[in-house]
C-alpha cells in the first residue's frame, strides 16, 4: 500500500520510520518532510495547510492511507477535507481536533464530564482578567487558549508577572490568534506525566508513557520549548495511576467526545499532573507528542499501519497494543539561541555513527541538504534516541550518542531525565 505521511518534524520521522517497518507498505510520501525523511519516504515541496495539493496529490498517486502529524492543519480541518473526498485519513476531524485547538474548550468539556483538572476561568476580554487577577492566589498559570507550537503557558509567580503576562497574550498577542481567549487556572504541583493513545471514536488504547522537558535550560528554566528531551515509560506512572487514569479520564474524554457529537478518531495525547489529590489533566494534544513520539514509537512492538488502519475503521477493540519491556530516553540537540534568535546552515556530521548502532536513532526535526550536505534548518534540529534495558542505562546511550554528532552551534540540556534518579 501507499502511504502519506503529513508533517516536517521529528514526530514526523519517527511515524515515518515504523511505517517503514510494516509489511503492507511499499511506498512512503512526506509533505513536506525533511532531510531525515527522505531515507524512508519521497518528499514532496506541499506544506501542511495547502489541503487542496494535499488531496490532489492524494488522488493522483492513489494513496492507500494519509497519516496527518501536525496541529495545525488538524484543528483547521484537514482530515475533513481528505473524507470529502473519499480519502483514507488518520487523525480528529475539525471538530474533534478543537480539543486542542482551544484550551477553553476543553477545559469547559472536563468540567462537564468531571474529569479532574486544575481549576480555571476563561477570558476573552484583558480587563476583566487583570480584575480576577487581583483577588487569585499566586502562583498561576496562563494559558493562550489557540495553537501557540507549545510556547503559549506563562507560568506567574506574584501578580505583576501574571498583568504582565496577560499584557502578553492579549494585548500584545505574542502568540496571534492564540491569545484572543486565555484560560487562568490554579497552579499545580507534582510530577508530569505524557500518555499518548490511540481512539477509534468508542475505544482508547493507551501507549507507554513518556515525561517531556519543556523548558531550554537545565534544571527546568529558560523560555518554554517545543521539547528538549523526552524519557520512557515514567517510573512515576505506576499501575496505580494508570487505572485510576483509564477509568476517570480517557476513556471518559471519549466517551465525552462522543456524546459532545465529536467522536475523536486519531491520537488523544493527555498531559498529566500527579498533584497530591490525584492526576489531574494539564492539557489535550490531538496528535503524536513531539518528542515523545521519539522514545514512544521506537518501544512499540505492533505493526504500526495495522493500528492507524482499525482506529479508521472502528476496530480498535481487537488490536492488543505490545510495548517493549525496556526504556528510551531522547535528547534534543537544537541551535544555540533556541527558542528566540538562532542562526541556521551549519553541517551535521556524525548523525550515521549513530545509527549505525543497534536501538540507536537520530530523528531529524530542523534538518535540510544543501549542496549535498546536511545542515540545520531549525531551532530543534535532531532528536538523539537511545534504549535500554532500564532508564538509566538508555539516558547514558542517549548522552554518550549525543556526543558523536556535532555542528557549530549545538546546544543540549544535560538533564533530560535526571527524574529517574529520585524515582
Amino acid at each position: 500500500m501507499k502511504v502519506l505521511i503529513v508533517g516536517s518534524g521529528g514526530r514526523e520521522h519517527a511515524i515515518a520510520w515504523s511505517v517503514a517497518k510494516s509489511s503492507k507498505v511499499d511506498k512512503i510520501y512526506c509533505a513536506p518532510g525533511n532531510a531525515g525523511i527522505s531515507e524512508y519516504a519521497e518528499c514532496v515541496d506541499i506544506g501542511a495547510m495547502e489541503f487542496d495539493k494535499l488531496v490532489a496529490f492524494a488522488k493522483e498517486k492513489e494513496i492507500d492511507l494519509t497519516v496527518i502529524g501536525m496541529d495545525d492543519p488538524l484543528v483547521a480541518g484537514v482530515v475533513d477535507a481528505f473524507e470529502a473526498e473519499g480519502l483514507r485519513v488518520f487523525g480528529p476531524r475539525a471538530n474533534a481536533a478543537i480539543i486542542e485547538g482551544s484550551k477553553a474548550f476543553s477545559k469547559d468539556l472536563m468540567k462537564k464530564y468531571n474529569i479532574p483538572t486544575a481549576a480555571y476561568e476563561n477570558f476573552t476580554s484583558p480587563e476583566a482578567a487583570l480584575g480576577y487577577l487581583e483577588t487569585a492566589k499566586m502562583p498561576i498559570v496562563l494559558k493562550a487558549s489557540g495553537l501557540a507550537l507549545g510556547k503559549g503557558v506563562l507560568i506567574c509567580n506574584t501578580l505583576e508577572e501574571a498583568k504582565e503576562g496577560v499584557k502578553t497574550l492579549m494585548l500584545d498577542k505574542q502568540f496571534g490568534s492564540a491569545g484572543d481567549t486565555i484560560v487562568i487556572e490554579e497552579f499545580m504541583t507534582g510530577r508530569e506525566v505524557s500518555v499518548l493513545a490511540f481512539c477509534d471514536g468508542k475505544t482508547v488504547k493507551c501507549m507507554t508513557s513518556a515525561q517531556d522537558h519543556k523548558r531550554a535550560k537545565d534544571g527546568d528554566q529558560g523560555l518554554n520549548t517545543g521539547g528538549m528531551g523526552t524519557f520512557s515509560p515514567s517510573p512515576f506512572y505506576t499501575k496505580e495511576v494508570e487505572e485510576f487514569c483509564e477509568k476517570n479520564i480517557y476513556q471518559p474524554t471519549i466517551d465525552a467526545m462522543a456524546k459532545e457529537g465529536r467522536p475523536f478518531v486519531g491520537v488523544l495525547f493527555t498531559g498529566l499532573m500527579l498533584t497530591e489529590e490525584g492526576p489531574k489533566v494539564l492539557e489535550y494534544n490531538a496528535r503524536f507528542g513531539d518528542p515523545e513520539a521519539q522514545v514512544v514509537l521506537p518501544r512499540m512492538k505492533n505493526d504500526i499501519v495495522d493500528v492507524f488502519e482499525a482506529c479508521v475503521d472502528g476496530k480498535l477493540d481487537e488490536i492488543d497494543l505490545e510495548f517493549e519491556d525496556n526504556a528510551a530516553v531522547c535528547v534534543v540537540l537544537a541551535s544555540d539561541g533556541y527558542p528566540e534568535s538562532y542562526e541556521k546552515g551549519f553541517e551535521i556530521t556524525g548523525i550515521e555513527d549513530v545509527n549505525a548502532k543497534e536501538g540507536y536513532h537520530v530523528f531529524h526535526a530542523g534538518t535540510k541538504f544543501v549542496d549535498g550536505k546536511l545542515v540545520t534548518n531549525g531551532g530543534r534540529v535532531l532528536g538523539v534516541t537511545a534504549t535500554g534495558q532500564d532508564l538509566v542505562e538508555a539516558r547514558a546511550n542517549a548522552y554518550a550518542a549525543t556526543e558523536l554528532v556535532d555542528f557549530a552551534n549545538k546546544y543540549k540540556r544535560n538533564d533530560i531525565g535526571k527524574a529517574i534518579d529520585e524515582a
